[in-house]
């Protein structure tokens, strides 16, 4: 009897064990479910700004990118144009003088002499002429030519019946277009 009474307590005991951990399973349980589902939330929360970072340096790399080809562009045709227009100061240093031969060669002589030298004179400046041709110097055509503002200056307006109007009658001084940026527009006289 003493057996049966010492198994029934050892039993009870059990129960009571049993009971007692299934009561502090449960509570167990429900923390690490709260445990869980705030980490979850904070797992969440922290993947949401990760990618939001992420996207935000994707973005800017993508501007980086962006702007590193345009400086490229830039650059590049900064490069061209510099090389296209590499002459233009030498040459808009030379027109003064280009326009002192001209001026030099309109003279009219009857003397040998002075026929000689502006025999040289006109050899110097055709060779002169043909230096900057090389460059890709022209002159602007303006005589019998509509007025543009863009080539020409007028300097002077006229009414003369035998030309359109808006016409360049007269050219004071030549123009000069290196490729296809003026240099210096022509200066003219323009029919009203």
């Amino acid at each position: 009897m003493a057996d049966e009474k010492q198994q029934v307590e050892t039993q009870e005991a059990e129960e009571e064990r049993e009971k007692d951990t299934s009561l502090n399973e449960e509570p167990e349980a429900a923390d690490v479910q709260e445990v869980s589902e705030n980490e979850l939330e904070e797992a969440q929360a922290k993947i949401a700004e990760l990618e939001s970072k992420l996207e935000e340096s994707d973005n800017r790399m993508v501007r980086l990118q962006a702007d590193y080809e345009n400086f490229k562009r830039r650059t590049r045709l900064d490069q061209e144009a510099s090389q296209k227009y590499r002459a233009q100061s030498l040459i808009t240093e030379l027109l003064p003088a280009l326009d002192n031969f001209e001026r030099a060669l309109q003279i009219e002589t009857d003397d040998d002499k002075t026929q000689s030298v502006l025999q040289g004179v006109e050899m110097v400046y055709r060779q002169l002429l043909q230096a900057i041709q090389n460059e890709g110097v022209e002159a602007i055509e303006a005589v019998g030519q509509q007025f543009d503002p863009h080539l020409h200056q007028a300097v002077m307006q006229v009414e003369d019946e035998n030309f359109e109007s808006n016409t360049v009658i007269e050219e004071f001084q030549k123009g000069y277009k290196l490729k296809d940026r003026v240099i210096r527009p022509t200066m003219v006289k323009v029919n009203q």
